[in-house]
């Protein structure tokens, strides 16, 4: 498997975990003490749409860090899914080399490999939703696994209520 044929993996991955927290979040959306897990959670949804816009060089639709009810959260991550979907497939392997000029959220410049963004974007979703699930646990509420390998074989991961 190409590196390109990988992100696009990552990002089916991706958009399903991303599926599954929305769910469990869902079902805790009137529990005061999911409050924490809904910020981390559009903070994943928000990083996503800031990283698309700078690879498509335009200017975000999103904070990085949004306030989203249940319904914008879920219309952002359909949009997502599918925008990154859309953008994976129109590339070929010579556009990860891409240098992407963009400026963060501090102010800085930089330009960055549209590979490494990609990979930014699928290492730190999964960093943040695992956040997500400790914070569900922490309130006494059901987490949703979302390892890479539940994802490949489809079923979940070993898991314990501890």
């Amino acid at each position: 498997m190409d590196a390109l044929e990988q992100l696009r993996r990552l990002w089916r991955h991706a958009a399903w975990a991303d599926g599954l927290l929305l769910a469990a979040l869902r079902d805790a959306a009137d529990t005061p003490a999911a409050a924490p897990a809904w910020r981390e959670y559009t903070h994943v949804l928000g990083a996503e749409e800031v990283w698309l816009s700078r690879l498509e060089q335009r200017t975000s639709r999103s904070a990085v860090w949004p306030t989203l009810g249940a319904a914008d959260a879920a219309a952002l991550a359909d949009t997502l899914r599918d925008a990154y979907a859309a953008h994976l497939e129109a590339l070929d392997p010579s556009a990860l080399d891409r240098p992407v000029p963009y400026t963060n959220s501090a102010g800085q410049s930089f330009v960055t490999a549209a590979s490494d963004i990609l990979l930014q974007v699928m290492l730190h979703g999964q960093y943040h939703r695992g956040k997500v699930n400790l914070l569900l646990r922490q309130a006494g509420l059901e987490p949703a696994p979302t390892d890479y390998i539940a994802f490949v074989r489809g079923v979940p991961a070993a898991t314990t209520r501890d």
